[in-house]
């Protein structure tokens, strides 16, 4: 179901523009849908056959998405696995600070090789409205005042969907738009769209490496974007909505965190109106990757900052689970052996 079919339905029953706007509310809260307000009760606001007809609507989108497990980490974090209505499971991250981190796709087809989700290919999208009730359903759990598109699935790749469920997110959840944050690894497309939007969320950028050669090899289905190039997209999009671009950068030890990469990153974010996230991979034992030992990380936020670049250490939630993106679902269809994972984690 797409968010437009849930209004349509809705207008079937004979729901005005502001009744929808009523049930949007309550649903995007993660409440029943014929919730009242505290100055006005459901009978006294929605036409009775609206209100005859919910409980039928109510059932449909309940079954968008269910919790399948929910595991908490140290950090503040909870990863929850959510099983979608035809048995195929996604991703969604409960983050400290009432964060949370929503999935896109089930799979993704840009096979990032560092990444878990990447490896199981494209399965199928998420609709808008599936991306939504994962908002609905963290919102039972705890507060929810920003969403991240960075779970599983590249958002330009499904981005009717996603730009579907931010406008929603802006305009009736509750969620100022520069804490809706578009993440993807750099299409053309999107640098044409979200201008366009009325809500207009803030952008992530997937650069990894400065080398175009090596974030090819990195990102073997991303668009063919040279760093230079995607860092000035990247740029007239942070001048025109005011607020930084984030970059993110996966630490892969030995690939990605030496010198020449960071003296290329001083070059690359002169001027510019950005934040750059270091994300240090959350590996497992077997990995062909691995993560810079802790000394390293700091050395290359110490000297990155001192230089002008504002620099984050972004660790991926779950790693005392072994909770990275896409994991908790592999494990779930069998694609990891748990025998694999790391025993003894700091």
């Amino acid at each position: 179901m797409r968010i437009q079919e849930f209004h349509q339905a809705l207008a079937d029953l004979g729901a005005k523009p502001c009744h929808i706007g009523r049930v949007n509310r309550a649903w995007l809260q993660g409440k029943p849908l014929d919730t009242g307000t505290k100055y006005r009760r459901t009978e006294d606001y929605l036409p009775l056959a609206v209100r005859e007809g919910l409980p039928a609507l109510a059932e449909r989108i309940e079954g968008l998405v269910r919790l399948k497990s929910e595991h908490p980490a140290a950090d503040g974090s909870s990863r929850l696995l959510v099983e979608l209505a035809d048995g195929q499971m996604v991703e969604s991250v409960l983050l400290p600070r009432d964060g949370l981190c929503v999935s896109t796709q089930v799979g993704c087809a840009v096979g990032c090789i560092f990444c878990q989700t990447g490896k199981s290919g494209l399965l199928r999208q998420v609709s808008s409205a599936e991306i939504v009730a994962q908002v609905a359903l963290a919102r039972r759990q705890r507060p929810v005042k920003k969403v991240v598109f960075m779970g599983m699935g590249e958002p330009a790749h499904n981005l009717e969907n996603v730009l579907e469920a931010i406008d929603l997110l802006g305009l009736e959840g509750n969620i100022g738009h520069k804490n809706l944050v578009f993440s993807t690894v750099g299409d053309r497309r999107v640098f044409e769209r979200l201008p366009q939007q009325r809500v207009k969320p803030a952008l992530a950028l997937s650069l990894h490496s400065s080398k175009a050669d090596l974030r090819a090899q990195l990102l073997p289905r991303a668009p063919r974007i040279d760093p230079d190039e995607l860092m000035e997209l990247g740029e007239a999009y942070a001048r025109q909505v005011g607020y930084p671009i984030q970059y993110q950068w996966t630490l892969l030890r030995g690939v990605n965190d030496g010198q020449d990469e960071m003296d290329a990153i001083l070059r690359l974010f002169k001027g510019k109106y950005a934040v750059l996230n270091l994300i240090p991979y959350n590996s497992l034992e077997s990995d062909e990757f691995q993560r810079p030992d802790a000394e390293r990380i700091h050395y290359m936020t110490r000297y990155l900052h001192e230089r002008g670049v504002l620099t984050k250490v972004r660790n991926s939630a779950g790693q005392d689970i072994d909770g990275g993106c896409g994991q908790l679902r592999a494990r779930a269809v069998g694609v990891i052996d748990t025998s694999r994972l790391r025993r003894n984690k700091p």
